[in-house]
């Protein structure tokens, strides 16, 4: 039962995650010609998408180094970005997980689960999970009522109507809380 089955079911859904975090930092990619936020969004679901693809094991030695010197970039960026006000707090603590998962998943987890720490310090996963959790609960439940109060209106830096802005941080939000639930 757990032969076969089970590395099918996990391939599939780590790859309809890299779906939904690729198709998102493509979006945010396209709204960032007028927004700092957008581009932070866009680097975060490309790097989320990229962390995600299932290597099997082989070939995973790049990725620790390049998606930590990505995301400490990223959240450089976002600390310089807190000067504008508290918005920019959420991709500062985005930059930080994905760093974070990225040296959790990096060559120490190349010789098994037997040979690496389980998911690195669980009082820091777990406020993280916390986190994560609360934001995708607070987003989806801003996206209902922003959808039944008003009608859809773009937002000001040409991303289209505010609703796709707030389900595409939402699925990757939902994406962020899968990869920290499955480490």
């Amino acid at each position: 039962m757990h032969g076969s089955a089970a590395p099918l079911t996990t391939s599939v859904s780590s790859w309809l995650l890299v779906l939904l975090c690729a198709v998102s930092g493509a979006y945010c990619l396209r709204r960032a010609l007028g927004s700092g936020g957008a581009a932070a969004d866009a680097v975060m679901g490309w790097g989320m998408a990229l962390m995600a693809v299932p290597l099997g094991g082989r070939g995973d030695g790049w990725r620790t180094p390049v998606l930590g010197v990505v995301f400490c970039g990223a959240a450089l960026h976002a600390l310089w970005l807190l000067r504008g006000g508290p918005h920019h707090a959420h991709h500062l603590v985005g930059s930080l997980t994905m760093v974070y998962m990225a040296l959790l998943a990096g060559p120490a987890s190349e010789h098994g689960p037997e040979h690496s720490q389980a998911a690195g310090p669980p009082l820091l996963t777990g406020a993280l999970l916390l986190y994560y959790a609360g934001y995708v609960v607070l987003g989806g439940t801003r996206l209902i009522t922003a959808g039944d109060l008003v009608p859809p209106r773009p937002t000001a830096d040409r991303g289209g109507p505010a609703e796709l802005v707030g389900a595409c941080r939402l699925a990757m939000g939902m994406g962020m809380l899968a990869m920290l639930l499955t480490m």
